[in-house]
């Protein structure tokens, strides 16, 4: 054959699926498969996930891949890893799993959050608050709520870093997801010996660790002869979900930003330095390409608030959306806080729960629904603002996620951020596509720059000047309800 084809494979393991996708060498997409994820929620605050479905899920995508482009998949040269973040995924010396995997939404561990917080060293060595959702305290509360398990660990893996033992029997990490455990000295890049002593742990219970675009491990003989594909396939770093959704969007230089409307909701921005602010509760993490860090504003329900919404109403949030039309509308006076599941930026809140005020006779199901979209644009403003007390500041962003579908939630976001959003022409640019660039990129040796470019920009959506002072003065309404729901609530 004149001309061998190949092709890269990127696998992202979320909270809610696994999909599997396929690029060629000019980053083409060339196919996907999908299978669905559950979680479980056994107890208020509590969110798991077996991480056997995880493998099952794996097994099926890449499955449905087979099926429809077996040619393809046999010229995969390189494999690319994200996922979930900070979930604590616990095994024994013969890699057992020890407990369902305690997930990045999950918040039992605020007590032993705060008690890490409180020592200095975490805040000065990660750059970040402790909070209930990173890996380090779900630890401390395994101590103390199940010290048989936490005797047996072995070994503590984040999800993606789980499928990757699995896939080539190597125990890696990479910085980015790593970043969001509380034990990485985020500056160096490393392990904190004192930060694992700190919560009863020590460097041989971690994952080795690479940057994001290297070789880490290689496809096992036994899943590559299942799946029709070459034994010895490198599988590179990869990224936590954000970080390899910036690599698939180009967001990787400085100024860079995208906003994320998906389960959760991210304002992330690329910088070429470390610059730390955890006081503004700003998520402050190594990226995945080297030599780069990037800052997030994370909001716990983003669509997950309109979804709430679609299954109390019963209509689907499409529908819900759709009732809105297409002209953004002036604030009602109905304002919504989104803290279904407590909140992270600014407030690093697990308790605080979510609220609708101002409500009338008149307030009608769109009246509502134009609160929830106007209230988790309002969210993302506050993390704006932290972003700029930590010393960033942005000119653009670009929309990405589930709910970027929804024209008139860009428009309401675009008016809140007070910053222009673009839409990236059609095409896949999420996590599993950022995957598989790295996937390239630890096969090929490519310079990063090359190949994590920007997708072409299909339209920009306007901050609506009209609107501008009243949306002003419905944020200062929101901002000044958190305090009281607080109070509310304590």
């Amino acid at each position: 054959m004149a001309w061998e084809e190949i092709m890269y494979l990127g696998l992202d393991l979320g909270t809610s699926g696994v999909k599997a996708l396929l690029i060629d060498a000019e980053q083409t997409v060339i196919g996907s498969g999908h299978a669905s994820l559950d979680v479980s929620r056994p107890h208020p605050g509590w969110s798991e996930q077996d991480p056997s479905h995880w493998i099952h899920a794996c097994e099926e995508a890449i499955a449905e891949l087979k099926a429809s482009h077996p040619s393809q998949l046999a010229a995969v040269k390189g494999i690319g890893l994200s996922g979930q973040m900070h979930g604590a995924t616990l095994l024994d010396s013969a890699d057992k799993v020890l407990r369902p995997c305690i997930l990045w939404n999950d918040t039992r561990s605020h007590a032993e959050a705060a008690a890490l917080d409180a020592d200095p060293r975490f805040r000065q060595l990660t750059g970040n608050i402790v909070f209930p959702g990173f890996t380090a305290p779900k630890l401390a509360w395994v101590k103390n709520n199940e010290p048989a398990v936490f005797a047996k660990v072995a070994k503590v893996l984040l999800p993606k870093d789980f499928l990757r033992l699995w896939l080539s029997g190597e125990y890696i990490s990479e910085m980015s997801d790593s970043a969001g455990t509380s034990w990485l000295d985020v500056g160096k890049r490393r392990w904190s010996a004192d930060l694992l002593a700190a919560t009863s742990l020590d460097e041989k219970q971690m994952p080795s660790l690479v940057e994001g675009t290297e070789k880490a491990g290689a496809l096992r003989s036994e899943l590559a002869s299942k799946w029709g594909m070459q034994a010895g396939i490198p599988i590179a770093g990869g990224a936590g979900d954000n970080a390899a959704s910036a690599c698939g969007m180009g967001t990787v230089g400085p100024g860079h930003a995208f906003v994320s409307l998906g389960t959760s909701g991210v304002l992330f921005a690329a910088n070429a330095s470390y610059l730390p602010n955890p006081a503004s509760a700003v998520h402050t993490f190594c990226h995945a390409l080297p030599n780069t860090w990037h800052q997030m504003g994370v909001i716990l329900s983003a669509t997950d608030s309109l979804n709430w919404l679609a299954e109390i109403t019963g209509k689907g949030a499409g529908e819900l959306t759709a009732e809105l039309g297409d002209t953004l509308n002036a604030p009602s006076g109905v304002s919504f806080l989104p803290y279904l599941s407590g909140e992270r930026t600014p407030y690093n809140d697990a308790a605080i729960r979510g609220a609708f005020t101002g409500l009338a006779h008149e307030s009608s199901r769109v009246v509502l629904t134009q609160a929830v979209l106007e209230g988790v644009a309002f969210a993302f403003r506050d993390s704006l603002e932290a972003l700029a007390t930590a010393g960033t500041t942005l000119t653009r962003v670009t929309a990405i996620g589930g709910g970027s579908r929804s024209r008139y939630w860009l428009k309401a976001i675009a008016t809140a951020l007070d910053l222009p959003v673009d839409i990236p022409a059609d095409g896949d640019f999420g996590a599993a596509f950022g995957a598989a660039r790295l996937g390239l990129l630890a096969a090929t040796g490519a310079d990063p720059l090359s190949i994590c470019t920007a997708p072409r920009t299909d339209a920009t959506i306007e901050p609506d000047a009209a609107l501008g002072g009243v949306y002003a003065d419905a944020y200062q309404r929101y901002r000044a309800l958190y305090p009281a729901i607080k109070v509310a609530t304590a």
